[in-house]
C-alpha cells in the first residue's frame, strides 16, 4: 500500500469517527451533514481502491460490474434509511439523480478527458456496453413513462401503481440477470496494470467489508442530518436527491472513471460508468422497490413529469453519443451541459 493511500484511509477513518461523534452529540445540522457527506465520499474512495485491487485480476466487464456494485453500496444504504425515515422524495430522487449524475455529468467528464487524452481528439471504446446500457435504461424508462401516462389519465391501472411497480421490478431484474451473467463472461481484454504495488486480495476484501459497514452507519447519520440541513440551506428535497445525494453516493464512479480515462484506459472508464448506469436503472432501483414493500412508505416508479421526460431524453442522448463507440470532447461537454440544466430545474423546484 502506497503512503498516499495510507494517508487517505487515515483521513477517511477520522471523518467517519467525526461524523459519528457529531451525530450522537446532536451537533449543528450543517456541520453533521457536511462531515457525513465527506465521510461517504472517503468511504467510496476506499471501496474504489479495494475494488481496483480485486479487479486487477479480471478484465473490463467483471471489473466494471464489481466496481459499480460495490460503489453503489452508499447509495443503497442512503435509500434504505431514507425510506425508513419516511423520506420517499429523497429516496426516489437520489436514485434517478444517480442515473442523471452518472449518465450525464460523470460520463460527460470521462468523454472530455478521454478525448483530450487521445492523439486525434477522439475517445474510442467497445460498442457493446454502451448499446446494452441503452437497452436496459430504456427498459426501466418504459415502465416509468407508462406509469406516468396511467396516472395522468387517471385510468383504472393507476389505482394499483405499487403492485405494477413490484411486478415490473421483478421483470426488469430478470432481464438484468439475463444480461449480466453472459456479459461478465465475455471479457477478452486484459485487466489494467495498476500503478505501484497491488493490494493483497485478503487486504482488499477486508477493506471492502469495513468500508461497506462504515457506509451503512454513515448513511444513517447522513439521512438524519439531511432535513435540518436542507432547512438551513433553503434547498429543496428534489435538488438534494438529484444533485447532493446522487453525487455523494456515487463518488466512486465520479473519480475512478475519470482517472481511468486520463490514463488512456477507455474501455475500463466506459465500463465503470456505464455499468453503474445500467445497474442503478435495472438492478438497484427495482430491487429497492421490492425492498420498500417491507416499509410503511413504498417506493414506486411514479415520478414527476419533468423527470420522466428528462429520463427518457437522457436514455436517447446517451445512446446517440456513445452507441457508435467513439466520442469527441464536445459531446462530453454536451452531456455535462444537460446535467447542469436539469440541476437548475431541480434547484428552483
Amino acid at each position: 500500500m502506497r503512503a498516499g493511500e495510507k494517508v487517505v484511509i487515515g483521513i477517511t477513518g477520522a471523518l467517519v469517527a467525526a461524523a459519528g461523534i457529531l451525530h450522537y452529540a446532536d451537533a449543528p445540522a450543517l456541520t453533521a451533514f457536511a462531515f457525513a457527506t465527506f465521510a461517504l465520499a472517503g468511504l467510496a474512495w476506499v471501496v474504489a481502491e479495494a475494488t481496483e485491487a480485486v479487479g486487477a485480476r479480471f478484465g473490463p466487464a467483471v471489473t466494471g460490474v464489481l466496481q459499480s456494485t460495490l460503489g453503489n453500496l452508499p447509495e443503497f444504504f442512503i435509500v434504505v434509511f431514507a425510506l425508513g425515515a419516511g423520506e420517499v422524495v429523497v429516496a426516489q430522487t437520489s436514485l434517478i439523480g444517480s442515473i442523471f449524475a452518472n449518465a450525464l455529468l460523470v460520463l460527460g467528464a470521462v468523454l472530455v478527458v478521454g478525448a483530450s487524452r487521445s492523439d486525434d481528439g477522439v475517445m474510442r471504446f467497445a460498442t457493446r456496453l454502451p448499446n446494452d446500457t441503452a437497452t436496459l435504461l430504456l427498459l426501466a424508462t418504459f415502465i416509468i413513462v407508462i406509469v406516468g401516462l396511467s396516472l395522468s389519465s387517471s385510468d383504472h391501472a393507476s389505482e394499483h401503481i405499487t403492485t405494477i411497480s413490484a411486478i415490473g421490478s421483478g421483470c426488469i431484474l430478470a432481464v438484468y440477470v439475463a444480461w449480466v451473467i453472459p456479459y461478465t463472461r465475455s471479457d477478452t481484454a486484459a485487466a489494467p496494470v495498476p500503478e505501484g504495488p497491488v493490494l493483497p486480495l485478503g487486504v482488499a476484501i477486508a477493506m471492502l467489508a469495513i468500508a461497506g459497514a462504515g457506509a451503512a452507519f454513515v448513511s444513517d447519520w447522513f439521512i438524519d442530518a439531511l432535513d435540518p440541513a436542507l432547512d438551513k440551506l433553503g434547498v429543496s428535497k428534489a435538488f438534494a436527491g438529484i444533485v447532493i445525494v446522487a453525487i455523494a453516493g456515487n463518488a466512486v464512479e465520479n473519480v475512478t472513471g475519470i482517472v481511468m480515462a486520463s490514463k488512456g484506459q477507455s474501455d475500463f472508464a466506459i465500463s465503470i460508468v456505464k455499468n453503474s448506469v445500467a445497474q442503478i436503472a435495472a438492478f438497484l432501483f427495482p430491487a429497492l422497490i421490492l425492498v420498500s414493500l417491507a416499509f410503511t412508505n413504498h417506493l414506486t416508479f411514479e415520478l414527476a413529469p419533468i423527470y420522466i421526460g428528462a429520463l427518457l431524453l437522457t436514455a436517447l442522448v446517451v445512446w446517440q453519443v456513445t452507441g457508435d463507440g467513439q466520442a469527441y470532447a464536445y459531446e462530453g461537454w454536451a452531456l455535462i451541459a444537460i446535467y447542469v440544466i436539469l440541476a437548475t430545474f431541480a434547484w428552483f423546484e
